[in-house]
């Protein structure tokens, strides 16, 4: 069953230069037009299915909060179709659908009657309602009183407990602390497993990997990609932090001799490696200006190169061989464990590590960065991603290489903890 189906959405403001210009549009006696069209949204088609949990991505002003106040029925599309079958909650901007003159239990009441509930249904969720929330005796102060997270709190209490078809919540949680954070997506799960249709806006892209079937970026009105989360997620940081570039491999001059011990174990070949390396993951996401690349790893744990699967406990080895296309300067490496969802187990780069011979790097230099650590995963599957960044005068990041989950390791079986890390925890009996 479709919970909602948009088709050919579409929503145009005018703008105009000064105020006295919509005046003047309305009393031209020939309709002089002084306005110019925005459009907020164009081309809008989706269908999500009851159940589904979609995350809804795109950077500021890319049309997210606009589309769900079509879908909420805030606003009205300036053209195309829009069907939602089922009840909807939402929390939008904070105040949405609250009397800031009331105080707390007035709005809950209040919040109850534009949702259509009778005042017996009301009272029987009032306690439960307050008990969510939290907010001890401010329920009875005005909410024009409370704080950003009060009032989150209050608000995301009563549009759960008027046990919607379709919720929809924009960016709201962002606002509130980590610990009703936690209670919230725990209520979440719960609204999931029972057949709510979820939709949720985030910046967050570990919460809309971890808590979303579906997801769909939006960009300057338009719907960019849409899909399984982690591949969303993907397209999304890059739209965020640069763009893919097909660049032809240069011929390099003036490669520096390195040890060739430490070269050992790759070829002399300088095109890539990378991809015929055991570990590679051919569905790894790749972008950047590629001015700076990198090109070959390898993998090796006991003297065992490339093993079939990582021990628990034991040191593990990479390294990793990089090229400078062009001078470069404050060079950065960063690298990050995932788990096949998605989820960062960690995360650190050369900077933070402290490291500070990759200042300067000349055209044609080819360095080998080497990481060491014990591996303290739990069974399973994880994935690498790593990126080569350089900062300009004006400390800004520029991406050579991004290289997202480009590599896939495998930890054997452990059995003396559950979870995701081996926190080295003693027990003793006294």
């Amino acid at each position: 069953m479709i919970a909602i189906s948009a088709k050919n959405i579409r929503k145009i403001y005018p703008l105009y230069k000064k105020p006295i210009d919509r005046l003047k549009e309305t009393l031209h006696p020939l309709r002089k037009t002084y306005h110019t069209k925005f459009n907020a949204l164009q081309d809008i088609n989706f269908e999500i299915k009851k159940g589904d949990t979609v995350g809804i991505l795109g950077q500021n002003g890319s049309g997210k909060s606009t589309l769900l106040k079509i879908i909420t029925g805030v606003l009205t599309q300036t053209s195309g179709t829009l069907s939602v079958n089922g009840t909807i909650s939402s929390l939008l901007e904070l105040g949405t659908g609250f009397n800031p003159e009331l105080n707390g239990m007035e709005n809950i009441y209040f919040y109850g009657a534009i949702q259509g509930l009778y005042k017996e249904q009301i009272e029987e969720r009032v306690e439960s309602i307050c008990s969510f929330a939290d907010i001890g005796d401010f329920i009875y102060q005005p909410v024009k009183s409370y704080s950003s997270g009060m009032f989150v709190r209050l608000a995301f209490a009563c549009a759960i407990h008027v046990e919607p078809d379709i919720l929809i919540i924009d960016e709201a949680l962002s606002v509130g602390d980590a610990k009703f954070q936690a209670k919230c997506f725990s209520k979440l799960s719960k609204l999931m497993k029972a057949g709510v249709t979820i939709l949720f806006v985030s910046h967050s892209t570990e919460q809309i990997i971890t808590h979303c079937n579906h997801a769909i970026l939006l960009e300057k009105g338009r719907i960019y990609t849409s899909g399984e989360p982690k591949t969303v997620v993907n397209t999304y940081l890059d739209l965020l932090f640069g763009k893919k570039k097909d660049t032809k491999t240069k011929k390099l001059k003036n490669i520096k001799e390195d040890d060739k011990s430490e070269k050992s174990t790759f070829t002399e070949d300088l095109n890539s490696q990378f991809e015929k390396r055991p570990y590679y993951n051919p569905s790894e996401y790749r972008w950047g200006d590629r001015e700076a690349e990198i090109i070959d790893f390898v993998a090796y744990q006991d003297d065992r190169l490339f093993p079939s699967a990582m021990q628990a406990g034991i040191p593990f080895f990479l390294k990793f061989r990089f090229v400078a296309k062009r001078d470069l300067k404050n060079v950065i490496f960063g690298f990050a464990v995932k788990t096949k969802e998605g989820i960062t187990v960690y995360n650190t780069n050369s900077d933070m590590q402290g490291l500070k011979s990759l200042e300067l790097l000349s055209i044609g230099e080819e360095r080998i960065l080497e990481i060491s650590m014990p591996i303290k995963l739990f069974t399973g599957d994880y994935f690498l991603s790593l990126g080569l960044v350089s900062k300009n005068e004006e400390q800004e990041i520029i991406p050579h290489d991004r290289r997202y989950d480009s590599i896939h390791i495998v930890v054997e079986p452990v059995t003396h903890f559950f979870g995701l890390v081996d926190l080295d925890m003693e027990m003793k009996v006294y």
